[in-house]
């Protein structure tokens, strides 16, 4: 899969004090009538099972000024939430699943739908809001690299 190139995304989701976010290539349109995205996450980690239990997530797409987001909440640095949070200005919009101020664009989403498919958990979310931020060249992932276009 590390020749699939993918557009780096970030998914984030919270509830009072708790917040998570996942650094993703595994994301897409599924339809515009109704606004619907679809979201892949690593059903194995339990730290993930909080997108289903607030039923709201916000989908990021990430351009190149975003790139020490990705890489913070990769994991690759192994800071905690609270420090991956840190590192942004953070909003909430229709769902108040945190939003990062500064993305290209944000998909504020409902969760419609779920399913297990192998090691992951297909997310299936109905936008309820759009933020949209400054244009910034597209932040790809592609053999294990960022790359811009």
């Amino acid at each position: 899969m590390a020749r699939l190139a993918g557009h780096v995304q970030l998914v984030t989701t919270g509830e009072g004090a708790t917040r998570r976010g996942v650094t993703i290539t595994a994301a897409c349109s599924v339809s515009d009538s109704p606004a619907t995205v679809l979201v892949c996450l690593n059903a194995t980690n339990p730290n993930n099972d909080i997108f289903l239990e607030t039923g709201c997530f916000a989908l990021h797409v990430l351009g190149a000024a975003q790139q020490p987001i990705a890489d913070a909440f990769s994991g690759r640095e192994g800071l905690s939430a609270e420090h991956r949070f840190a590192l942004g200005n953070w909003i909430t919009l229709a769902t108040g699943a945190p939003v990062l101020a500064q993305a290209p664009a944000v998909f504020d989403c409902r969760l419609a739908q779920t399913e297990v498919v192998g090691t992951h958990r297909i997310l299936i979310g109905a936008v309820e809001a759009v933020h949209l931020g400054e244009a910034d060249a597209a932040l790809l992932y592609l053999n294990r690299a960022y790359h811009t276009l």
